[in-house]
């Protein structure tokens, strides 16, 4: 298991890296490249199904993840984080599945109560 930023490259670990530092930097294309069409994500507040429609989101929200901490284990990954939501700034986990060098799945958890 990994438990470090530095993956070797084309890892898992690398692409949800990379896909995350694109997001961060509002580089939504090279965040795209990093993503399946078929991506599904799943959240405490929604769910979406296919890259676009996930990226419609991402572009409108503007999120930015503090890194904490990275595991990963073959094609699964999981990274704690600070999410700053705007308004907020929650901790959260995700885990990113990679399929094909591309992150297919996304199941994200946090306290949704600052939000509402």
């Amino acid at each position: 298991m990994v438990t470090e930023a530095n993956a070797p490259l084309g890892s898992a670990n690398d692409i949800v890296l990379s896909f995350i530092k694109a997001l961060n930097e509002k580089d939504f294309a090279s965040a795209r490249n990093c993503a399946a069409d078929d991506l599904k994500f799943i959240g405490v507040l929604g769910h979406r199904d296919g890259a676009d429609a996930y990226f419609t989101d991402m572009q409108r929200m503007k999120l930015k993840y503090d890194i904490k901490r990275v595991f990963s284990d073959g094609d699964d990954v999981c990274i704690f984080y600070d999410i700053d939501m705007g308004s907020a700034t929650i901790f959260g986990c995700g885990w990113y599945h990679v399929f094909d060098g591309k992150v297919n799945s996304i199941r994200v958890i946090f306290d949704p109560r600052p939000l509402l």
